[in-house]
């Protein structure tokens, strides 16, 4: 058994996790030309060819994978329970086999230790399939670095492993103590119990734990004479009409007890724990998140010439539903941060024209001040109407749309608001107006304000929609310099 598949999966999440750190688009273009020489060399890529394929591009370097680390780690792990198991194996052994001239050693307590090595076993195995880490702390300890996702449900199966090979040799040391101890010593086994037992019902239940040795070692099955001449009891003084010799042929049954039934469970659950964890590491490799996207990088071209649908003709739809409106009769003009500068059109102004100013360098107050004072204007006119001055090269600020609703409070109701951009080239043409995605901008601003409030016009005598073909006006010769107010 290999640490092939655990060490893969190990250091593809590590490589995941530093790509991460990597722009989108390189990572595809990386892949991508990978898959490219693989279908080039007739290879199929896969995560093993990619990592040896990314080691190569790293170069030669001293420092260890992700992979060797977290298994040198737990090769430390289980090189400690290998240790620690053999000598509490060998240790155990000795007391159970602790014998004094005057006493037996109990069949009855090896019978009780051994079943509760068998549960310890079962209990490992089903501990790590249900995900449960009674060894974390020890993991947390001894790891420099902080486990990924992916590592952390690795563990339970890892430490599965650790534990059964920790009970491999604490089996091994204890039957090997075992052995020596029958060598050196003149052991005097017999068996004890409180409860009402009958020397036949034990030597049922020793028949059948004798069950997986009894075909091929008759002599490791004590028989039923064995059983009934060497029961004792405690208060008995002596070994009674028994030989002596007799005490000491329990031990190849409890040397094949504790091979059959320690040992060899033990070995079992040891290679389904290699088995359970190389088909875990299979599958995390195969549903790891950085696997679904490296699959889909090496299958998708990195250039997407989008053949299939040009987009360059699919604009913003800039439309309003609102349109040049006339200039209204009204000889109050506000220039908006600065728009009469440095002059407003002839068209504009005529002998009873008052202008005002706010926005731009002007202060709040000033700004309150102008609206006050058009507002007293407005009082006594019948039909109110402002005709705001902005630079049509420029965008509607917030500035402008929170001046024009706290004037829509303070001015008379029903007043008209007719915002008149005007165009980049100076010395101001009567003739010319701004661009088209300029009034543009300034119709969708004005139908956000309400179109009961706020209208667009421009500076002519003929007003029209700013996507109609310039025609001349009516009765007008070029060369004319002066024009009316409609």
């Amino acid at each position: 058994m290999t640490d092939s598949p655990l060490r893969l999966l190990l250091d593809f999440d590590a490589r995941s996790q530093r790509d991460q750190n990597q722009p989108p688009a390189f990572l595809h273009r990386r892949d991508r030309k990978f898959a490219l020489t693989c279908a080039e060399q007739g290879q199929a890529p896969n995560a093993r060819r990619w990592l040896e394929h990314m080691a190569r591009l790293s170069g030669p370097g001293s420092k260890a994978s992700a992979g060797q680390k977290t298994l040198r780690l737990w090769r430390r792990i289980n090189t400690g329970f290998a240790l620690g198991g053999a000598v509490f194996g060998c240790l155990t052994m000795l007391g159970l086999l602790f014998y004094e001239g005057g006493q037996r050693i109990n069949i009855t307590v090896i019978l009780a230790f051994v079943g509760l090595q068998l549960l310890l076993a079962l209990f490992t195995t089903a501990q790590s399939l249900a995900g449960w880490q009674p060894w974390r702390w020890l993991v947390r300890r001894l790891a420099s670095e902080r486990n990924s996702g992916t590592a952390a449900r690795l563990q339970p199966l890892l430490m599965a492993r650790a534990a059964h090979l920790g009970g491999i040799s604490f089996a091994v040391a204890g039957v090997l103590t075992l052995v020596l101890m029958v060598v050196v010593q003149d052991l005097a086994f017999g068996w004890s119990t409180t409860l009402d037992t009958g020397a036949s019902g034990y030597h049922q239940l020793l028949t059948t734990l004798a069950a997986p040795w009894a075909a091929f070692w008759p002599a490791a099955v004590p028989d039923l004479a064995l059983v009934e001449a060497t029961r004792f009891f405690r208060a008995e003084a002596g070994t009674g009409a028994i030989a002596p010799e007799r005490w000491g042929h329990w031990w190849p049954f409890v040397t094949m007890l504790w091979i059959s039934w320690v040992l060899v469970p033990r070995l079992l659950l040891f290679l389904a724990s290699i088995l359970l964890l190389r088909r875990k590491a299979r599958q995390l490799l195969a549903n790891h998140p950085g696997m679904h996207a490296l699959l889909y990088r090496m299958e998708t071209p990195t250039l997407d010439t989008g053949n299939h649908h040009n987009d360059a003709a699919d604009l913003p739809d800039t439309d309003t539903h609102t349109s040049l409106q006339p200039l209204p009769d009204s000889n109050l003009l506000l220039c908006w941060a600065g728009a009469d500068e440095p002059e407003l059109p002839q068209t504009l102004i005529g002998e009873h024209t008052l202008l005002f100013r706010a926005g731009g360098r002007a202060s709040l107050a000033d700004d309150q001040a102008a609206q006050a004072d058009i507002a007293n204007q407005l009082a006594a006119s019948p039909e109110p109407a402002v005709v705001v001055i902005t630079r049509g090269w420029e965008p509607p600020t917030g500035e402008l749309e929170d001046f024009l609703a706290s004037a829509r409070e303070l001015w008379p109701t029903g007043t008209q608001v007719a915002l008149v951009p005007l165009p980049l080239h100076l010395p101001l043409d009567t003739e010319r107006e701004p661009e088209p995605h300029q009034l543009n901008q300034w119709l969708r601003f004005a139908e956000r304000l309400g179109t009961g409030f706020a209208s667009v016009s421009v500076p002519r005598l003929h007003w029209r929609d700013p996507h109609a073909e310039l025609l001349p006006e009516p009765g007008f010769e070029p060369g004319t310099e002066s024009r009316k107010l409609p």
